[in-house]
């Protein structure tokens, strides 16, 4: 949303920003009024501060290599102000709905009851809120919630003496894991996970892992096998540190990296369980065939991608997470709707949309034109087998993309819209002065 909004305003174009919270930053807002945080209290980010910054708004120079949340916060309440958009976002207001006309128009409806009129709406609100938490058969007489909830080792619930299992492996699972398994904290700490998968470090030779960056020259196929070479090398087998071997090659899946969980594994510290198949009072039993005795289930399990201000169910994503975007921006069909920041990007999520920006103005100047339908259809089932073709199937990966390579053809994609645009007869400047943006958090 911060990028966007200040996108716009550079460009001279209206807009209304609506954001549900009191304040800016999503969920780096830890206890977020909005309910939508994900933010525990020992996160730290797991793109260094090389990675994460604005073009135009550098990091402050004393923050640690991977800071801590509150330290984000802080960076995306002081690029708000620094740029003057505070005055521009409407807080406390959040979208109820927002419905498309038959002459195409937005008509939006507030929390505070007002109805607006758009010409376009650009879609801001996150993918890391809406917590997929699954329906296990059985009754569990402990107590069950979903790493969304989670905050501290003590809230919402003491997890000092008890037995905890935490389900999935991504990075709040580790981190959660990692804190939770010190020996004064939870009494026995299991990790229930579908599949093995890779630790990725932090550190490489003492420096943060993704301040490299893989040449563009050396091709795709040879930087993946360099890159997994690399990683059976320098970190070896799983189940050296007691992990079940993962059923899949390294980057097969979207990356968790931890710099403290194989050294809580090696110690000792945690066991491992398959997933599991159903409860029992506060027996949890696996798809193995074991059981153990539970108190606690954290479900570090992911997140729906979820808009639900939409009604449209061809303006969200379907059953399996899937909702196919021309440069992960536009649903062709639909030329005055755009999804900002809608895509898991390596390294780095938080200028992802400040790149996206980039095209979004270009568009609604005029200076950009979308291909036709079918060719935007061709274009992203390429941009998928591209960006997707490597991970195996799963709700969490349909919307990978690799930020570098991502915004190397954006830039070529400008490019390509120019002469798109310059080729439309009688094409003029996109109005958007009749009515604004809207941007939806």
């Amino acid at each position: 949303m911060h990028a966007t909004a200040k996108r716009l305003q550079d460009h001279g174009i209206p807009f209304d920003c609506f954001e549900a919270s009191d304040d800016v930053g999503g969920t780096w807002y830890y206890r977020n009024p909005n309910g939508m945080s994900a933010c525990y209290q020992s996160l730290h980010i797991d793109t260094s501060k090389w990675r994460l910054a604005f073009e135009d708004f550098p990091v402050p120079a004393d923050w640690p290599d991977f800071p801590h949340h509150s330290q984000l916060h802080q960076y995306l309440r002081d690029y708000t102000d620094y740029f003057g958009l505070r005055e521009k976002i409407e807080f406390t207001t959040k979208v109820e709905n927002a419905r498309r006309e038959a002459d195409g128009t937005w008509t939006v409806t507030l929390s505070n009851g007002d109805e607006r009129r758009y010409d376009f709406i650009a879609v801001c609100n996150g993918h890391h809120w809406d917590p997929r938490t699954p329906d296990y058969p059985g009754e569990f007489a402990g107590e069950l919630i979903h790493s969304h909830s989670y905050n501290d080792p003590f809230d919402p619930i003491d997890m000092r003496g008890k037995r905890v299992i935490v389900v999935g492996m991504g990075n709040s699972g580790l981190d959660i894991a990692s804190e939770l398994s010190q020996r004064f904290l939870a009494k026995r700490l299991t990790v229930s996970t579908r599949r093995g998968i890779w630790v990725l470090p932090k550190y490489i030779g003492g420096v943060a892992g993704d301040k490299s960056v893989v040449p563009p020259w050396i091709p795709k196929k040879v930087s993946l096998k360099l890159m997994r070479r690399f990683i059976r090398k320098n970190i070896g087998a799983m189940s050296n540190y007691g992990l079940p071997e993962p059923d899949h090659q390294p980057f097969e899946a979207h990356p968790s990296a931890s710099g403290e969980f194989l050294g809580r594994a090696g110690a000792g510290d945690m066991d491992f369980k398959p997933a599991i198949s159903r409860l029992d009072g506060h027996t949890v039993h696996f798809v193995d065939g074991t059981s153990i005795e539970a108190d606690v289930i954290i479900c570090a399990t992911g997140y729906h991608i979820s808009f639900p201000f939409f009604d449209d169910p061809a303006l969200v994503p379907d059953a399996k997470n899937r909702l196919p975007l021309y440069k992960r921006m536009f649903l062709p069909g639909v030329d005055n709707l755009v999804y900002m920041g809608l895509a898991q990007p390596m390294p780095t999520l938080v200028n992802f949309a400040e790149q996206q920006s980039k095209l979004l103005v270009a568009y609604l100047t005029g200076n950009y034109g979308l291909p036709d339908a079918p060719a935007m259809a061709a274009t992203i089932a390429a941009d998928e087998r591209t960006y997707l073709g490597r991970y195996y199937d799963s709700p969490r990966h349909t919307i990978q993309v690799e930020f570098d390579p991502y915004v190397r053809d954006l830039k070529k994609e400008i490019d390509r819209g120019a002469k798109r645009a310059k080729a439309t007869v009688g094409r003029s400047a996109r109005s958007t002065h009749e009515a604004p943006v809207g941007a939806l958090r």
